[in-house]
């Protein structure tokens, strides 16, 4: 453990999903990695006292607020880890930043442009030596690390084409309840930004470019829903009472890169089967790489430079101490699972820090993926015309 390190401590905003998985990586970090700064779960924030107290127990944190603006108010928090959903973050952030505040923000940085510009504007001249990170926490797996090595190797040539899609089936029911992701005041967006801003990011992580320009087309399948009467996981239980569904179902983009490669995106919570598919693959003048993240520990990787006889995709199993974050893991072939990707950005968020260097991806990053999504919404509503994305 790195009890020895001076600490970090951190209070965490919001306990559900995302609040569990956080609290998971700050938690287990410290004792797999030799970290110089000890995080310590300091207090959890939340508006229910009793399930804020169930939280704080189950998950392992020392002390529980019920206001937010008290919790970065304290003298014994460090850093502001916010995971609730996106029509807080901006105000929550801004906040941390200008108390001098570390801030870990979940993704997507916000519900809007506007508002992402004003989180990194906060971020740029916070106070304190205070940084700010967004979680992308899928670059923390360590068969995406390893695709984005091998691109910036030279090993796939010039890159010619991408294909991203993130697919689930989580709402393929239509009876499965009207939760916060589905009302766009909260969440911002549906598919598009709570799966499609994965993709969005992981590109552009991998390949070194930007995405300059798509042509975008979202649609909503079931127009209204079960409202929801109980939280129970990511779906709910849903009532009689039917309620509007204000965000889309499904968003399918076309896209050009910074470098001049050709992309295609889809990002969609209807494709029964498909759990948590998040799917990469990369063509390049001399080769390609493909990734699914429902084979996390598995990157195909096909070099067109060998002969043909015995050429073909082949299976790199990336588990190996010479891989990203292994080593600190368990012996070849032992793979890593979802829940790793956040011990792992704990690991560089801390590590950061204690360099005093900006921890990535940086919320100028998160504001890029934001524009992005925006130009997605715009083409739509404008028979999918192309648009262009601010730099």
């Amino acid at each position: 453990m790195s009890t020895q390190s001076p600490p970090l401590n951190v209070a965490m905003i919001g306990y559900a999903f995302m609040g569990a998985a956080h609290s998971q990586g700050w938690r287990v970090a410290p004792r797999f990695f030799d970290l110089p700064l000890n995080p310590v779960q300091q207090l959890i924030c939340g508006r229910n006292p009793e399930n804020l107290a169930a939280a704080a127990a189950n998950l392992g944190w020392a002390h529980t607020e019920t206001d937010w603006r008290t919790a970065i108010a304290r003298d014994d928090v460090d850093l502001v880890d916010i995971c609730t959903p996106g029509n807080t973050h901006a105000e929550i952030a801004i906040a941390a930043l200008e108390a001098g505040k570390h801030v870990l923000c979940e993704k997507p940085l916000a519900n809007s442009v506007a508002e992402a510009e004003q989180m990194a504007a906060a971020a740029e001249k916070a106070p304190n030596g205070a940084k700010a990170m967004v979680g992308f926490t899928y670059r923390r797996v360590p068969a995406i690390q390893l695709a984005r090595q091998l691109v910036a190797e030279g090993e796939l040539g010039e890159i010619r084409q991408v294909r991203a899609q993130y697919l689930q089936d989580w709402l393929a029911d239509p009876q499965a309840p009207l939760s916060w992701r589905l009302q766009k005041d909260v969440a911002g967006s549906g598919a598009l930004g709570d799966i499609g801003a994965h993709i969005a990011d992981a590109v552009q992580f991998i390949t070194g470019e930007h995405i300059t320009g798509v042509a975008g087309l979202t649609e909503t399948f079931v127009k209204e829903r079960p409202v929801e009467t109980e939280r129970v996981g990511i779906a709910g239980v849903g009532g009689d009472e039917l309620g509007p569904v204000t965000v889309d179902d499904a968003a399918i983009w076309l896209a050009r890169l910074s470098g001049g490669a050709i992309s295609t995106f889809e990002a969609t919570r209807f494709a029964w089967g498909r759990k948590n598919a998040l799917r990469i693959e990369i063509n390049g003048t001399q080769g390609s790489v493909a990734f699914d993240l429902e084979r996390l520990n598995e990157l195909q990787y096909f070099d067109a430079r060998e002969g043909t006889r015995t050429n073909g995709f082949r299976t790199i199993l990336v588990t190996e101490g010479e891989h990203p974050y292994i080593a600190a893991w368990w012996p070849p072939g032992h793979g890593l699972g979802y829940e790793h990707g956040f011990t792992h950005q704990v690991v560089d968020l801390v590590t950061a820090l204690a360099e005093g260097t900006q921890p990535e991806p940086s919320f100028a990053d998160g504001l890029r993926v934001q524009r992005v999504l925006d130009a997605v919404e715009r083409s739509s509503a404008e028979n999918s015309t192309w648009t262009e994305v601010p730099a």
